[in-house]
């Protein structure tokens, strides 16, 4: 009877689903990006890419300035990451943990006079990466013969040390020979067996499907050089077939064929796995008595696919997370981030057990059986339909900014996120963008790229559409003296300018306080609201004159209540000039002590006798209310202390002193 057997650990390693999920998070952000080399090596992974706007550069020279660079799973070396910082470039580093811990070996190991050696391809990109992180000599070698010679040019060397690491992806057979050497001919070397876990389990893996099958399909990119070792190992047992895709597998290849074995290198996606389980299934075309064989691989294999959308019955809850079934043999998750956009919500109190839910497949681990899943994104994928309908019918839309990013803000509506450019965020250019974080706004569609899922929408656009209804409205009511409750919008120099609700109207630096200012900025603030009346219409220019003092605050009408002319009070000095100093009566209400009003003898100037923020007593021998002055003066009051103390001494007798002889 006719079986195919699919290699436990085929399709992804660890490193290149990584760097695939970090791409594709990137995307989903609506991040441009171009990656530094082919990202893995898979051609129908690259096209995707492709297609979703990544492309591939070959040096920096090419990079564009305005996409993140990505540094894919083989890693670079040190000068290319100190290029991108000279560039200015930004970057997603997604190299291998596994790589990036060879960099971190030989950078220590260097730094104790350590020469490096790396068993790999000198020409693969790994390798090159591993030697652009040291400084000083390495060698590099593909077998144990090559070793052997390098070890023995170096005896006459007795006092230098060496380390040895393997390129991940080495085949595990030669480097085991090249480890016995090192350990038998330097003693003082050390060894770092750095093959990545998943390309050991691979190899031994393919190795003895290879011995119980008749047949072997590797699956994988001509240029994967992980994947050209599975099919090396496969060959010392079975006839092996190397294909990029299932249309490569031809009847002929597997006449006579009971079992097939199928594994596929660390950059082949599961969805091309899956084709060349089913076009194998074709070619053979074995039939079970109870099932079909179609049958039986839907329920061996993985029958789920990323961003295929499922239904799904919640089977559990728990703080971060929502475990569902899907009906496959994966353990379906929902993680709390892609639930929900609140990171506050309580899981239980959204879901119970036994729910269903319409779910899009994120993430499918086939090596542990699991799969993430979303509803934030299914949710968003409605939501853009409502977003591009939303464009076409002009309509506005409604929702939540929740990021201020370069260029813009992002604002959120039924789980799509709308790119808003600073340009089109707020009515006048060059506004603060923060201020609109968090907040709720209105906005239109400017446009959509249903490829891409991408959307640009503008807040301007609906305010300016509202701003010229409001116009309308206020030009419609206007009218000398009506109040309003308006919103400083600017400062100058000589005034504030305030919304109004529609339209925006001056109030002269001397309409903003009774009492005397040198800048706006001392009475008001842009964003403050401020009470303010109609003084001057011009309807033809269509500009308004704006005042906010208050009749009833006027300091001249106070001092005409509280003071009259002939009154002595305390002032305090506030300014001084050639000719006299200026006094504050009240807040608002300046007088002058003339200089020949000072003082009794004569000065030169009034710094002689007084100073800025002296109190002293005076007397007002002028109010003019018309012409909004104040006349003071000390002196009088000090010829009135003299003449009073004449007086007084005036109407005292003399003093009379009788001489005379003594009683007795």
């Amino acid at each position: 009877m006719a079986a195919i057997i699919l290699a436990k650990h085929a399709g992804f390693c660890p490193g290149v689903a990584r760097a695939v999920n970090l791409v594709e998070e990137a995307l989903v952000r609506g991040e441009k990006l171009q990656t530094l080399g082919p990202l893995i090596h898979n051609d129908q992974v690259i096209e995707q890419l492709k297609q979703a706007g990544v492309t591939v550069i070959e040096n920096l020279a090419e990079a564009q300035p305005n996409r993140r660079v990505v540094i894919r799973a083989h890693g670079e070396g040190q000068a290319t990451y100190q290029k991108l910082a000279d560039l200015g470039l930004g970057y997603l580093d997604a190299t291998c943990p596994y790589v990036a811990k060879i960099h971190k070996i030989v950078q220590r190991e260097e730094r104790e006079d350590r020469e490096v050696i790396v068993f790999g391809d000198p020409a693969h990109p790994e390798v090159i990466g591993i030697c652009g992180h040291c400084k000083g000599r390495t060698h590099v070698v593909q077998t144990a013969d090559e070793l052997a010679r390098m070890l023995e040019k170096a005896k006459s060397s007795v006092e230098k040390s060496y380390i040895l690491v393997a390129q991940t992806t080495a085949k595990l057979d030669e480097w085991q020979k090249c480890a016995k050497l090192m350990e038998k001919q330097w003693t003082c070397g050390s060894l770092f067996g750095t093959i990545c876990n998943a390309t050991h389990l691979r190899q031994n893996e393919s190795a003895n499907l290879s011995r119980q099958c008749d047949a072997m399909v590797v699956v994988g990119g001509r240029k994967s050089s992980n994947t050209a070792k599975l099919v090396e190992v496969c060959k010392l047992s079975a006839p092996t077939f190397w294909v990029e895709r299932a249309s490569e597998l031809l009847p002929k290849d597997f006449a006579r064929t009971e079992t097939v074995g199928i594994t596929a290198g660390a950059s082949t996606p599961s969805f091309i796995i899956k084709e060349v389980q089913r076009r194998m299934s074709e070619i053979l075309g074995a039939q079970q008595e109870e099932m079909s064989f179609e049958e039986m691989l839907e329920q061996s294999f993985k029958t789920i696919y990323t961003k295929e959308k499922v239904t799904a019955i919640v089977t559990s809850i728990s703080g971060n997370e929502i475990a569902v079934d899907i009906g496959t043999k994966h353990a379906g998750y929902v993680p709390l981030h892609e639930f929900t956009d609140d990171p506050n919500a309580k899981l239980e109190e959204l879901v119970k057990v036994g729910d269903s839910l319409e779910l899009t497949v994120l993430r499918v681990n086939d090596v542990e059986g699991t799969a993430m899943l979303s509803k934030k994104r299914l949710d968003a994928a409605a939501g853009f339909e409502k977003v591009a309908d939303a464009e076409e019918k002009g309509e506005i839309l409604e929702g939540m900014v929740v990021d201020v990013v370069k260029g813009g803000v992002i604002a959120l509506y039924s789980g799509v996120r709308v790119f808003i450019p600073a340009s089109q965020a707020t009515v006048s250019r060059g506004q603060e963008l923060e201020p609109l974080l968090k907040t709720k706004v209105r906005f239109k569609i400017l446009e959509t790229n249903r490829q891409r899922r991408r959307a640009v929408g503008s807040i301007r656009a609906v305010l300016k559409e509202e701003r010229k209804g409001q116009e309308e409205a206020f030009w419609n009511t206007v009218e000398i003296g009506k109040a309003y409750d308006g919103v400083v919008k600017s400062l100058t120099g000589y005034g504030a300018f305030v919304d109004l609700g529609g339209v925006d109207g001056m109030v002269h630096i001397s309409e903003l306080s009774w009492n005397r200012i040198k800048d706006p900025s001392e009475v008001v603030s842009a964003g403050q609201k401020l009470e303010v009346f109609i003084k001057d219409i011009d309807r033809e220019n269509k500009k308004i004159s704006l005042g906010h003092k208050k009749d009833n605050e006027n300091p001249w009408e106070m001092l005409g209540k509280q003071y009259k002319t002939g009154d002595a009070t305390m002032v305090k000095i506030v300014s001084m000039t050639p000719f006299g100093a200026f006094a504050q009566v009240i807040p608002g209400v300046d007088g002058l002590i003339h200089i020949s009003q000072i003082s009794n003898n004569r000065i030169g100037k009034p710094a002689d006798v007084l100073s800025i923020g002296q109190e002293v007593q005076a007397k007002i021998t002028d109010i003019d209310m018309d012409r909004k002055r104040v006349s003071l003066s000390i002196r009088a009051l000090l010829t009135e202390e003299e003449q009073s103390a004449e007086e007084t001494a005036a109407e005292e007798p003399p003093l009379v002193m009788e001489f005379g002889p003594p009683e007795e």
